[in-house]
């Protein structure tokens, strides 16, 4: 079975005559006969004269002898000016037919019967006429030299020659046939050679009849899925696969050859269109349970381990398969219906489960992504993760992509959706080859399927199989396609299905009798029949939703967890700390980062002056040394947009890259810090992937700036904000988001920390009393820190708890480098945690009685520094206090209390913020402070007591552009709160 596959195992050796003249190629197309013969008299007389690409030729070309008895179809001659004239004229025709074939490797795609509508004509291109090239008057039988192409032999007389007309019906049934392929973009011979070996000698329709059983019965599941939910459930959305019947064989027959070919887990993200009857028919999941999800029930008086769920043509599911006696993992992670945002997602999740398996080479887990063409051709998330498929740290080994090129986006036509020919142009930018196929010929898409893994494997690249096919219904079933397209939908209305056509050829060709075709239909349906019943009585369970890595971990209604430590035991944290401050002996470091090491190692010896940046770092080396794998990315994230991390030092004399968190201990785990392409979108949804597939590890992402973020919106609203609610899927992914107004303007100083707290599912007028049970209720964190030591405890706390939940941390700028913005190694001790609240601090020399405090003025982040010393100068520590609400979502209510309003009775409440009031934490903050005050002192409010905001002023924009203007801005904010 699948012998092209197996063929597939070792690299093609030969090389054809064509491509050997790659690098003559631009003069090949537009050369004369004069220059020919010039060159070839030219070779005659000094072989070592021409380049050596014709050199190989004009050697191929006489492997031959050329005096010799002519073929048929060749004029004879009996003197030698007559020989040297049939060599001259044989290497002319050799020459154009070389072009020809080159074209119609080149151009045969525009050419080819891809519509199974027929609306799409094959294009006549000239370049694929022999008349272009001189042969007007050649004979069907004319014996023309060849060499090694389209199965010729140079050493073998018989096939050194070839008939013009055999040549020419070959190049038209391989390229311009039901198949069209695009590969003249890829810059490598032995790619080019590879795919033109498995074009010109597979032979798409040589199957075996258990083969093309195989095949009809995915296309009879395929049909009988979607016409048995559309008895079952007439009105119901359910974007089915008709007209599009044969993506299931394709995906079928790709997970048998990639198992066939030492795969051993494919990870697949997909569209809407055909999700159900790829989950049923592919993924396996039990018919029972889409029935039942089809009913809309959600966990109505079942199960408590449901969020707010989502549409079934969203979720995802995970399963094992016995593919080839083996056994196989297939998962297909959960999407919104922003389609294309699903696919870095993927790829995440597959470099997750190499890294996990030891897959190393990455052959043995792979990524298929199933496109619409409309998305393929118009979403930019497409090439931003095309962009990460040869990157070192984010490539997956190649990705095989199907498009279900409906012809059509929701109600726009290709003319007004792409400005190519085909929808998968894109794809070119990598090199990937492009297998275009007509949807109504299952046997050639099983075909390009199978050379499309075979190339995955032997290439690790990405490869695009488009088939061309149709929406037999409008964008849904209850939609009226008529009303945009009627002359397509009036053919479609006539078109026999791709099962009934597939049908008839295989009866009519005697492979199969109707009784043995209507079996394999008849045995599926009373599956699906079985499979309904059951489903009336099917409940949901855990294990239908948590995939094998997430055992035990906690789920949203199991809200019990235990509290573990985050603080390090002060010997080891002294150690590792000194190990990544210390700079391999004769490491040419630059003089400003070894001054930073110095600085480094100096504060860990002595225990004072942690910085920012140490601390992080000693919350990697912690967490790697305990055995959690830790990954960073983003922009620049190897050194720090602002000069600050630098986790890997480049050595000045030979560019030798040294990271200290690799080498801790010789048990420690896996630590990666890489550097991203220019991309927000893809790759945070690479590190989303990356997260969703192991609980134990710490997956970091960093903005360059803040702002950023907001190029990866739909990531963060559709699939981190409400991913666990929505598919019951946990994740521990930490967006570090650089914040803080610094007179930088409105695109670098916030973050849109408001976003993220109006996103946060908390309700604001309920006083919660248990900060641990708030922990695993919302549906993520939000912070803004103001220390180095709770930084660090903050990010072990990620990976310490039992359960999951994404964090999002408006990190500093100015206090990367700021001396008060420092930590004791004390702060880093096991009786030390993460403070979500830190209360008021003043200097010992300072008596501050708590009924004399006037003021309490809460906040966050960096100002608290510039508030602070502003209050010290006017020496206002017994009158006003400042508590640093470190965490700000989920809120702090208990803290806040107790530490802020009941602690100073007489005071009255102040928050303040860099952000203007309809940005920032106001609005946040705001109602909980009032739930607060509610909850001491009932509902009646005196004035004094009411929540007052400082900051700046409503804006349309962050932040000013003009840095005088902030600073303006910056005092009077200072100068307000401090005024009583």
């Amino acid at each position: 079975m699948f012998r092209l596959a197996r063929s597939a195992r070792t690299a093609v050796q030969r090389r054809s005559a064509s491509n050997l003249m790659d690098s003559a190629e631009s003069f090949l197309s537009g050369s004369s006969s004069v220059v020919l013969e010039n060159m070839y008299e030219q070779w005659q007389k000094d072989p070592s004269s021409v380049h050596p690409s014709w050199k190989r030729y004009f050697e191929s070309f006489h492997a031959t002898p050329l005096v010799r008895p002519a073929p048929k179809g060749h004029v004879s001659g009996s003197s030698s000016t007559s020989t040297s004239q049939i060599s001259e004229a044989a290497l002319r025709d050799s020459i154009k037919m070389m072009q020809l074939i080159r074209a119609y490797r080149i151009c045969g795609h525009l050419a080819a019967d891809l519509d199974p509508l027929g609306l799409t004509l094959p294009q006549r291109h000239p370049e694929l006429d022999p008349h272009s090239y001189g042969f007007s008057s050649t004979a069907d039988d004319h014996k023309i030299f060849i060499g090694t192409e389209l199965g010729g032999s140079s050493l073998n007389e018989q096939y050194a020659y070839q008939n013009f007309g055999d040549l020419v019906r070959k190049l038209k049934t391989t390229y311009t046939g039901r198949i069209g392929v695009e590969y003249f973009h890829i810059t490598d011979v032995q790619q080019r050679e590879w795919i033109s070996h498995q074009m010109e000698h597979g032979k798409p329709h040589d199957i075996s009849k258990e083969e093309k059983r195989n095949i009809y019965s995915y296309l009879a599941q395929a049909e009988g899925f979607e016409n048995f939910l559309a008895q079952k459930f007439n009105t119901a959305k359910r974007f089915g696969l008709e007209g599009g019947e044969s993506t299931i064989p394709c995906l079928e027959v790709s997970l048998e050859t990639a198992a066939q070919l030492g795969v051993e887990a494919a990870v697949i993200g997909m569209a809407h269109r055909g999700r159900l009857n790829v989950l049923g028919n592919v993924m396996k999941k039990p018919f029972a349970q889409i029935f039942h999800e089809f009913k809309g029930e959600g966990n109505k008086g079942e199960s408590t381990f449901f969020g707010s769920g989502d549409v079934k043509y969203h979720l995802g599911t995970s399963a094992d398969r016995l593919i080839g006696g083996n056994s196989f993992h297939v998962s297909m992670t959960a999407n919104p219906s922003h389609l294309e945002f699903v696919n870095p997602v993927v790829e995440g999740k597959t470099r997750a489960k190499q890294h996990f398996s030891g897959d190393t080479n990455r052959s043995r887990n792979m990524s298929i992504l199933i496109h619409g063409d409309a998305s393929f051709a118009g979403q930019g998330v497409v090439v931003e993760t095309l962009s990460m498929s040869d990157l070192t740290h984010y490539s997956t080994g190649g990705t095989i992509h199907v498009i279900i090129n409906n012809q059509i986006g929701f109600t726009t036509d290709p003319k007004s959706a792409r400005s190519s020919p085909h929808p998968s142009d894109s794809a070119k930018t990598v090199g990937a080859p492009i297998f275009h196929v007509n949807g109504d010929d299952p046997e050639a898409v099983a075909f390009v399927s199978r050379v499309a893994v075979a190339w995955r494997q032997r290439f690790q690249k990405d490869v695009v199989i488009d088939i061309v096919c149709y929406r037999r219904h409008g964008h849904n079933e209850v939609d009226q396609p008529m009303f945009t397209q009627p002359v397509m939908y009036k053919r479609i209305k006539d078109l026999p299905s791709t099962l009934n056509l597939y049908t008839q050829r295989l009866i009519a060709s005697g492979v199969f009798s109707e009784a043995e075709l209507s079996s394999i239909r008849s045995e599926y349906a009373a599956r699906l029949e079985a499979d309904w019943a059951a489903s009336k009585s099917y409940k949901p369970k855990a294990s239908d939703w948590l995939e094998k890595n997430w055992q035990g971990f906690k789920t949203m209604a199991q809200l019990e967890g235990s509290r573990a430590p985050t603080g390090v035991p002060l010997e080891v944290l002294r150690a590792v700390g000194i190990k990544v401050s210390t700079l391999p002996e004769g490491f040419a470091a630059h003089a400003g980062v070894a001054r930073v090491y110095n600085n480094r190692l100096a504060a860990m010896q002595s225990g004072k002056n942690i910085d920012w940046a140490l601390g992080e770092t000693l919350a990697y080396a912690t967490l790697v040394r305990e055995g959690y794998p830790v990954r960073l990315s983003g922009q620049d994230c190897e050194r720090g947009t602002f000069s600050h991390r630098h986790s890997v030092i480049h050595d000045q004399n030979n560019g030798a890259q040294y990271i200290p968190l690799r080498h801790i201990s010789s048990d420690q785990a896996f630590f990666r810090v890489t550097n991203s392409h220019l991309s927000e979108a893809a790759v945070l949804g690479f590190e989303l992937g990356y997260s969703l597939e192991h609980p134990k590890l710490l997956v970091l992402w960093e903005a360059q700036f803040g702002d950023f973020a907001n190029g990866a919106q739909v990531i963060i609203d559709q699939f981190i904000t409400s991913g666990e609610a929505k598919w019951y899927r946990q994740s521990g992914l930490t967006m570090l988001l650089p914040h803080g107004y610094d007179g930088q303007g409105p695109e670098h100083s916030s973050a849109r920390l408001e976003r993220f707290l109006q996103m946060s599912d908390e309700d604001p007028y309920i006083f919660q009393s248990d900060p641990w049970k708030q922990e695993q209720a919302i549906n993520y964190s939000v912070a803004n820190i103001t220390t180095p030591a709770n930084f660090f405890h903050l990010l072990r706390r990620q990976v310490v708890r039992d359960f999951r939940k994404p964090l999002v941390v408006m990190t500093p700028k100015k206090l990367l480098r700021l001396k008060e913005c420092a930590s004791n190694i004390e702060d880093f001790a096991p009786n030390q945690a993460f403070r979500r609240v830190i209360p008021n601090t003043v200097s010992d020399a300072t008596k501050v009685q708590d009924d004399k405090i006037r003021r309490v003025i809460l906040c966050s982040g960096q100002v608290y520094y510039d508030l602070a010393e502003a209050r010290s100068k006017r020496e206002l520590e017994s009158t006003i206090a400042i508590v640093r609400v470190e965490q700000i979502a989920p809120f702090p209510f208990l803290e806040v209390r107790d530490h802020a309003i009941a602690k100073y009775p007489n005071a009255e409440v102040m928050w303040l913020q860099e952000e203007p009031a309809n940005m920032g934490s106001w609005s946040f903050v705001e109602p909980r402070l009032r739930t607060i005050l509610r909850e001491m002192g009932g509902v009646e409010l005196t004035v004094r007591r009411e929540p007052k905001y400082v900051g700046r002023k409503v804006a349309a924009s962050p932040a000013t552009g003009f840095s005088k203007v902030h600073e303006e801005e910056q005092a009077a904010i200072i100068n307000a709160a401090l005024t009583i």
